[in-house]
This record gives structure tokens, C-alpha cells and sequence, in this order.
């Protein structure tokens, strides 16, 4: 499973690559703290999740969100914010968002969400 993190926080790209490194199967092809950057980035590995922060450097990561669904076959997009009012998670629902975890008190989902996939892509795989 290839895995894309892009968060404005060098603290937290740091702390998703380690925690996602723990599982067998992940790989993770890249980070980005910048929305162009990720962008082009994003397409260029192509990964099959996303984790993706609201605020970037050089623009919205509703608007990466809302780029990267459009692709064939979309990826699994992981919200990951501290903008987490109703308004925030409407848009990024209506974009397409899989998932959106408040950082400040739901990263600790992230294991069983990501136990989650692993077992969703390796059952696809086979």
C-alpha cells in the first residue's frame, strides 16, 4: 500500500512516516508540506492513500483533495486538521474526503484505520 503524507508540520510528516513505518506493506513514496508540491507529487507516485492536511503553504488541501479524486482510480484521501468545524468537514466530505480526524485528539485512529486498508488492499491484491 503506497502512502503519501502532506502536512505544513516537518513535526507531524515525521511522526505519520514513523508510525506508519510499523506496518508490514506500507510504503511510504513521499511528503509534501506544500499543496503545489504535493500535488505534483501525488501524481507522480500515484499512492493508494493520502494523508492530507486542511492548511498548506501555497494553497488548501481541500483543493488537493478535490484534484486527486478526480484521478483514476482515486485514492483513499485521510483528512488530518485542526480545522475541524462543520463547515471544514462538510467541504471536505463533499470533496470526497474517506476520512477526517481532528489532530489534536484522533490520531490515535489512525492504527486501526490503517489496519483497516492494509487488509482492504491486500484482499484486492489477491
Amino acid at each position: 500500500m503506497k502512502v503519501f503524507i502532506a502536512d505544513n508540520s516537518d513535526l507531524l510528516r515525521r511522526r505519520l512516516v514513523n508510525l506508519f513505518s510499523e506496518f508490514p506493506g506500507v510504503d511510504i513514496v513521499g511528503e509534501a508540506r506544500d499543496a503545489r508540491e504535493a500535488l505534483r507529487a501525488i501524481r507522480a507516485t500515484k499512492p493508494d492513500v493520502i494523508t492530507l492536511d486542511i492548511e498548506m503553504h501555497g494553497g488548501s488541501g481541500i483543493e488537493v483533495l478535490q484534484e486527486v479524486k478526480r484521478e483514476a482510480p482515486a485514492p483513499v484521501v485521510l483528512m488530518l486538521t485542526n480545522q475541524v468545524l462543520p463547515p471544514y468537514r462538510k467541504r471536505c466530505a463533499a470533496a470526497g474526503a474517506d476520512f477526517f480526524l481532528d489532530k489534536a485528539i484522533e490520531l490515535e485512529r489512525l492504527r486501526d484505520i490503517f489496519q483497516t486498508l492494509i487488509s482492504r488492499f491486500n484482499s484486492a491484491a489477491t
